[in-house]
Parts: structure tokens; sequence; C-alpha cells
């Protein structure tokens, strides 16, 4: 092929690759239309008001873990009934007591417009560093019809925040500047915990400063409940997170738990769990992948290896999927996390199978994802003792 020729096939290359943004694109405003007006509607506080009631009771000396009702919200679908309590490590019994400064409506509304500004500038951070022109674009409107974005305005959950914090630490990392990175990796860690697979990875791996200035940075957070409240808050926040087995079969769980649950197998959910991570460091060790093939399993691990792998969590996965865009087992997993929670949720009281098929597809997507990572990984070279001592 000669230099006019290339030239002139470097713009229909283009166009074939912007045919599935396009599609993502219009079934995407779809979601959005539909989406919109349930977030808006007057539903109740749900998991704000969990939030609330917990920030109250830390405040009034009471157990942070505990039910009080009516903030906390009651959930009953067919076959399934639980409350909802904070689950989140005892950090936020003080941090959610910042909910309680004005009247809850006007503090929710607050808080949406932080969970707004911070999916915007992680939305767009990735897209400055993976996209442009028209797909950038278009990819921009696939990122808020995420069924995970729209669930965590529904709830009134904290995840964005979190998810700006991981999109800056992987932009960090993939620009070498480790120290920063370490700092909002530990900051992710110490609001959820399931991310500790994360620095765990990059340590076994031969990065290690990450992860010690993260473990510093999860310590010293932690430190602060400690000192405030004493060690039986950890005792309550443990125990209730022990005790919350029985959530796993909810449709929105996307983890390996969630699905064995929902076969009728839960034991299975933990071995599978265990078989992942043991896997993962070995490879770890064994391959010494570079930086960013870490992260991307350690992230998909994180949810899947999860006793509950919430579809909000799907969030954190942003730059994993934008990362690997171009090729092609990534779109539909895409796919698969724009389709609206309501339409899973009805799923609940429909046969098992329905439910394990249909009413799984936030996990099997995860399941693809991981998949794609392992085929992508076994076409890698890295070399030899790549990443050590970094």
């Amino acid at each position: 092929m000669d230099a006019r020729q290339f030239s002139a096939s470097r713009p229909q290359q283009h166009g074939f690759r912007l045919l599935f943004p396009i599609g993502l694109a219009v079934l995407s405003l779809w979601v959005i239309n539909f989406e919109f007006p349930r977030v808006v509607s007057d539903h109740g506080w749900w998991d704000f008001g969990a939030f609330v009631a917990s920030g109250r009771a830390a405040a009034a000396g009471l157990d942070p873990y505990g039910i009080y009702p009516p903030l906390t919200p009651h959930v009953v679908f067919p076959g399934f009934e639980a409350w909802n309590p904070n689950l989140n490590p005892p950090i936020s019994a003080l941090l959610f007591q910042l909910f309680d400064i004005t009247d809850l409506a006007t503090s929710l509304r607050v808080w949406w417009v932080i969970s707004l500004v911070c999916y915007l500038a992680a939305v767009v951070l990735l897209l400055r560093r993976y996209s442009e022109g028209a797909e950038a674009i278009l990819l921009g409107i696939w990122a808020f019809a995420l069924a995970g974005f729209w669930d965590t305005l529904f709830l009134g959950q904290i995840y964005t925040p979190l998810v700006l914090a991981t999109v800056v630490a992987w932009l960090l990392l993939e620009r070498g500047k480790l120290v920063q990175a370490g700092i909002l990796i530990g900051l992710l860690v110490s609001m959820k915990p399931n991310f500790l697979v994360w620095p765990v990875l990059l340590f076994l791996a031969g990065c290690w400063r990450p992860p010690l200035v993260a473990a510093a940075t999860a310590a010293a957070i932690a430190a602060i409940p400690l000192a405030v409240f004493g060690p039986q808050i950890y005792l309550d926040w443990l125990s209730l997170v022990a005790a919350d087995g029985d959530r796993a079969v909810f449709l929105t769980n996307a983890s390996f738990a969630g699905l064995a649950a929902r076969a009728g197998l839960p034991l299975l959910g933990t071995v599978l769990s265990a078989l992942l991570l043991l896997s993962l460091a070995a490879w770890a060790v064994w391959r010494r992948p570079g930086t960013m093939d870490v992260s991307s399993f350690a992230l998909v691990a994180a949810l899947l290896a999860s006793p509950l792998g919430w579809i909000h969590y799907t969030l954190f996965l942003l730059p994993v999927l934008l990362h690997h865009w171009q090729r092609p087992w990534t779109w539909p997993v895409a796919v698969a996390l724009t389709i609206p929670v309501p339409l899973v949720l009805a799923q609940f009281g429909a046969s098992a199978w329905l439910q394990l098929t249909v009413g799984s597809v936030y996990g099997w997507s995860l399941v693809l994802l991981l998949l794609g990572l392992i085929a992508n990984d076994r076409q890698t070279s890295y070399p030899p003792r790549q990443g050590v001592l970094r």
C-alpha cells in the first residue's frame, strides 16, 4: 500500500471505529431519559438516610452500625428482605456527621452536586487521556448512562468522590508519580477495604512505593475513629460485616459471591474468590507485570472477589475499560453496565434460572472483563523482573 492509499484508508478506519460508540451513545441517551425521572422523583432517603442515621448515632454516643428507622432503609423484594445500615468503616461515623449540618433535603441536594462534579472531573480526566474528538464526546455520553452512576445518585451513595480518587491515582501511576498515587489509593482503601487487593498486587509485582504509602495513609485514617470512639466501634463494624452475608443474593451484587448465591452454591463464591486472589498473587510475583496491567486486574478482582460487589463499584472500572477500549471485549461489558437497575431488579420473583442469567447481567459482564484481561495478558511479554523495587 502506498502513502496515498494508506492516507485514504485512515478516515475509513476512523469512521468504522466510531460505529460502536455512536450506537452506544444512542442507547445511552435512552438510558439517561429512563433514569433521570427516577432519580429526581421524591423516592425517600435510602442509603443517604442510613448515613445520616449513622452520623447522628455516633454523635449521640450510640452504635453507628445500628438500625434506626425511618432513616435506615428497609429493602423488600419478592423473596428478599433486609435492612440497609451503614456498612462503611468507622471513619464514616465521623464523616457522615457533616450530612446533618442542615436539613436532609438540602443536604442531599448539596451531596448530589458534589457527586456530579467529582464524577464529571473523573470522566473528563480519563477522556483527555484515552480518547479525542467525536469518540470522546460519545464515550462521555456513555459514562453518564452507567447504571452505577444513576443508582449512586438515587441512593445518595458516596462513590463518586472515591471514583475520582481512583482515576487520579491511576493516572499518577501511569506517569510514575508513585507516592502521590499511594496516598490516593490509601484513601480509597480506608473507605472501601475491598480495594486492598490493588496495593497488595502492586507490592507483589515489585512496585513497593505506592503500597507502603497507601498502608501509611490508610493506617493514619483508621487511627482517627479509634482515638475518638475507642476499639468498640471496630468490633461493631466487623460484627455487622460478618453478619451481612444474606445480602449477597441481591441482584445488583456483581461479585462471585452474588453469582454463587443465586446458583444456590454460596460456598462456591468463596472458593472462586480465593482462587482468583491467589492466582493473581502468583501471577504478580511470577510475571512481574507493569503497574497498569496489575491495576487493571486488581480493580476487577476487587469487585469479583468481594462479598458485596455492588453495581456502583463498576464505576471504578472506568479507567480499566477506557485503557483497553480498542479491544472489542470491552464493548459488551460497556453495554451491560448501562442496563438500568430497575430492569435488573424486576427479575426478583422470577425463576432461579432467570435470576442467575438475566438478573445477574452485571456479574457476568465482570466475568467477561476478567476473561478479556486474561486473554490480553497471554499475548503480552513482560521484560524480565519488570517493576522490581520501584
